[in-house]
């Protein structure tokens, strides 16, 4: 690896301290950093594209949405992300400050394991046409503003009607994602080593509408089939699209996917114990 790439939680100057200390510490390396973070450390500017296809190796200093901000800048390369915690213990960013240079070492001379995550492909379509396209590491979520009201969605999966949920809203999440909004709204939580999508209604009017777990390469397709004002389709809490009735909302396993760097001394289900709180009263 000859170049890193470090991407940094924004107004934490804990992240900016620490960015500066890698590059100090590895002067035999090209260390890049994100726009906002080259900019408040004074470091020459790369624009996104070049900064991605240049990337060894993905730094992200900061937590989980901060590490689906470096995925999504990332698009289809599958190069390596190293998470660093700067709170408490991530879903997906697993190692602590304490333990940066260790783990770092251990990247650099190939001793690593990573833990490869599906993505989803969303696309949104209106009158036929696809409006946006766009890859999904966490979760599609189809959700009513304030004032809204109940609305009915239109579900499908590989072109056979499933239901109308009439509710708030629907969710799609990956196996990443499984932990986040889709557990809120009563979801399973999935492994992130099955390759699956969980189809989530958000406060469904019927009580017998549950959250399903659907194979990955199968094609989702949500239609708002209801006029109804300020509703909204966010993708991983990135980016926000106003919705139309009529609109098609269609989801399927990307080709792509996201490689975490493992940290050893943490297990997946020991981080779900931690961060949920399990067995304790």
């Amino acid at each position: 690896m000859q170049t890193l790439a470090i991407v940094a939680k924004r107004d934490k100057p804990e992240a900016v301290a620490l960015a500066a200390q890698i590059r100090e510490r590895y002067p035999h390396l090209s260390v890049l950093a994100d726009r906002t973070l080259a900019h408040e450390l004074g470091w020459p500017r790369v624009d996104d594209r070049e900064l991605v296809t240049r990337a060894d190796l993905m730094v992200v200093l900061g937590g989980d949405g901060t590490l689906i901000y470096a995925a999504r800048l990332l698009g289809g390369r599958g190069v390596p992300i190293l998470g660093v915690n700067l709170g408490s213990l991530g879903f997906m960013t697993e190692v602590p400050v304490e333990e940066l240079y260790p783990m770092l070492e251990q990247v650099l001379a190939g001793r690593f394991q990573v833990d490869s995550r599906m993505k989803l492909t969303c696309r949104l379509l209106r009158g036929g046409r696809v409006l946006i396209e766009d890859e999904v590491l966490n979760d599609v979520v189809i959700n009513k503003g304030a004032l809204a009201r109940i609305a009915d969605h239109e579900t499908s999966i590989d072109g056979v009607p499933i239901t109308t949920y009439k509710s708030d809203g629907v969710i799609l999440a990956t196996p990443t994602g499984s932990t986040a909004y889709s557990l809120s709204a009563g979801g399973p939580i999935v492994h992130p080593s099955v390759d699956c999508t969980v189809l989530s209604p958000i406060c469904s009017h019927a009580l017998t509408q549950r959250s399903i777990v659907v194979p990955a390469d199968r094609t989702i397709r949500v239609t708002l089939r209801s006029e109804t004002a300020d509703t909204y389709l966010t993708i991983d809490g990135q980016t926000g699209h106003g919705l139309q009735g009529g609109d098609c909302i269609e989801v399927v396993r990307s080709p792509n996917r996201v490689n975490l760097v493992r940290n050893p001394k943490v297990a997946y289900f020991s981080i779900l114990r931690q961060k949920l709180h399990w067995g304790e009263r």
